[in-house]
C-alpha cells in the first residue's frame, strides 16, 4: 500500500537531509516531501524567525497535502511535531519520532541536554567570533558547532562523510533550543506514534531518547542499526524502517 510521508528537519539542517531517504521511498512506490523550516535556507532572516513560524510552516505543508499524511521528525524536530500536531491532527494519520527529542509539557530542548552541553550552545548563542575577538551577538543564533558534529551526532562516522554534512549545515536560530513547549494538547491526540530509533546514537547519553519516549504513552517501536545521522548517510536504512510502520490507528506496541 503506498504511502505519503511528510519528513521534518531538525537543527542546522534543511529538507535536504531526507533527500536519499525520499529517493528511496520513491523506489519502493510511496511519496514524500520535506520542507526547510524558516531560517534554515542559506539566504534567510536568521534574526526575524520564532517559534511560532516553526509551527506555522509545517501547518501550510500539511493544509497543502489532499490526504492525512505519516508525519516524521528527527532530532529537534520531535518536538516540533508535538507542538503542530494538535492544529493539524486532521492531516496527520501517523506521527513518527526519530532519534527525536520528545519533551515534557513546559520543557524546553535545553532542558534535556547535560548541563555542560546546555551551557555550550547558550554561549555560542550569546556571542559571535569577529577577527578581534568575540562581541555579544545582537541575534542570538548558534553557529555550526563543528566539535559538536563531529564528536556527538558523528562520532563514529568518517572525516570524509562528517565533512560532506557540515558543508551543507546552517547557523540556527536559538528559539528552536530554548523555547518552552506547551505539549498537554498533545497528550490528547488520539494519532496513532511510532518511534524509530537508530541504536548506535551517541549524541545523547546511552537511553535517553527512549527514556523520552515514554511520555508518548503507548507506542510502536521499530530499532535499526546507525547513528544520528543515518537518514544522511545510509537513507536506505530509514526508508525500509519507515516503510514498516503499522498503520492502523487501533495498534500500539507498548514501548
Amino acid at each position: 500500500m503506498s504511502q505519503h510521508f511528510v519528513l521534518i528537519h531538525g537543527a542546522w539542517h534543511g529538507g535536504w537531509c531526507w533527500d536519499g531517504v525520499i529517493r528511496e521511498l520513491e523506489n519502493a512506490g510511496h511519496t514524500a516531501v520535506a520542507p526547510t523550516l524558516p531560517g534554515n535556507n542559506p539566504d534567510d532572516d536568521l534574526a526575524s524567525v520564532t517559534f511560532a513560524d516553526y509551527l506555522d510552516a509545517i501547518a501550510a505543508v500539511l493544509e497543502q497535502q489532499q490526504e492525512p499524511v505519516i508525519l516524521v521528525g528527527h532530532s529537534s524536530a520531535g518536538f516540533l511535531l508535538q507542538a503542530v500536531a494538535p492544529r493539524a491532527a486532521k492531516k496527520i494519520a501517523h506521527l513518527v519520532f526519530h532519534n527525536a527529542f520528545i519533551l515534557p509539557n513546559g520543557a524546553s530542548q535545553l532542558d534535556m541536554f547535560l548541563p555542560e552541553v546546555a551551557q555550550i550552545l547558550i554561549d555560542a548563542a550569546m556571542t559571535v567570533a569577529t577577527p578581534h575577538g568575540s562581541i555579544a551577538s545582537p541575534h542570538k543564533n548558534v553557529p555550526i558547532l563543528e566539535d559538536l558534529i563531529r564528536n556527538a551526532l558523528m562520532k563514529d562516522d568518517s572525516t570524509e562523510v562528517q565533512n560532506a554534512l557540515l558543508s551543507r549545515l546552517v547557523p540556527q536560530p536559538f528559539v528552536l533550543f530554548n523555547t518552552k513547549v506547551n505539549t498537554n494538547d498533545f497528550l490528547a491526540l488520539n494519532i496513532p506514534r511510532t518511534v524509530l530509533f537508530c541504536k548506535d546514537d551517541r549524541s545523547l547519553p546511552p537511553g535517553t531518547f527512549l527514556k523520552m519516549a515514554q511520555s508518548l504513552g503507548t507506542y510502536e517501536l521499530i530499532e535499526c542499526p546507525g547513528g544520528h545521522e543515518t537518514l544522511f548517510i545510509a537513507p536506505k536504512i530509514i526508508a525500509d524502517a519507515l516503510t514498516k510502520i503499522t498503520i492502523n490507528p487501533t495498534f500500539h506496541a507498548i514501548g
